[in-house]
């Protein structure tokens, strides 16, 4: 790629239910132009998506003592993109012992991302 060529990418907007189809150009990997978005929502997802994606992640954890064996979770806040197999990895570790209560933090600071698993139901003791 020579320095002056422009490349561009598309991400569909999903900040609003406007859902626009928002074009990034790029020049040697990094944004110059934003183009598509009606709100200043789409700008800055696709800025953000572009530069340093991140996702909720929501996984079951082992869940002893209940009428069922697994417990739905959540992180409490958005991880990095690149660090959801770690996440997906220590949750596969965690056993929570029922009584828990939907909220309950179950897990902190998950694979070092600064996130928690949250459970995201409650289960009395069976």
């Amino acid at each position: 790629m020579t320095e002056n060529e422009k490349t561009q990418m598309i991400y569909p907007c999903i900040k609003c239910p406007t859902s626009c189809e928002v074009t990034v150009r790029l020049e040697e990997g990094k944004i110059v132009e934003v183009l598509g978005n009606t709100c200043k929502l789409g700008e800055n997802y696709v800025r953000k998506e572009h530069e340093s994606p991140e996702r909720n992640v929501t996984t079951t954890v082992r869940l002893a003592g209940a009428f069922i064996p697994r417990l739905p979770v959540r992180t409490s806040k958005e991880v990095p993109k690149k660090s959801i197999q770690k996440v997906m990895l220590a949750a596969s570790e965690v056993t929570v012992t029922a009584p828990v209560k939907e909220g309950q933090i179950v897990c902190q600071n998950v694979a070092g991302t600064g996130a928690d698993l949250v459970a995201c139901r409650t289960f009395p003791v069976a």
